[in-house]
């Protein structure tokens, strides 16, 4: 029988659950897209939010500019996600 994160379990064994998409990581344009080529290469749907206004005029989408594009993925890849981006951090900290 396949392991199941607990969470996982929750979300699914509710008959109304719904994924939603969530913020995993935001960023500059170059970072962004990093990430959501990691989380494709490992199997997970990622798309961008305000990748071009956040190129554009990053100030619009974010306070100052900083994280002015996002990542998001399925509520149900979430976790799996965020230990993708907690490595590729790790990483980049070395």
């Amino acid at each position: 029988m396949p392991h199941f994160p607990h969470s996982f379990l929750n979300q699914t064994m509710s008959k109304n659950f719904q994924p939603k998409p969530v913020i995993v990581f935001s960023g500059n344009a170059m970072e962004a897209n990093v990430v959501k080529s990691m989380l494709e290469n490992a199997n997970l749907q990622a798309f961008l939010k305000d990748e071009h206004i956040g190129s554009i005029a990053p100030w619009q989408v974010s306070a100052g500019g900083g994280g002015a594009v996002k990542v998001l993925v399925s509520s149900l890849d979430q976790e799996e996600a965020q230990e993708i981006i907690a490595r590729y951090n790790s990483n980049e900290n070395q």
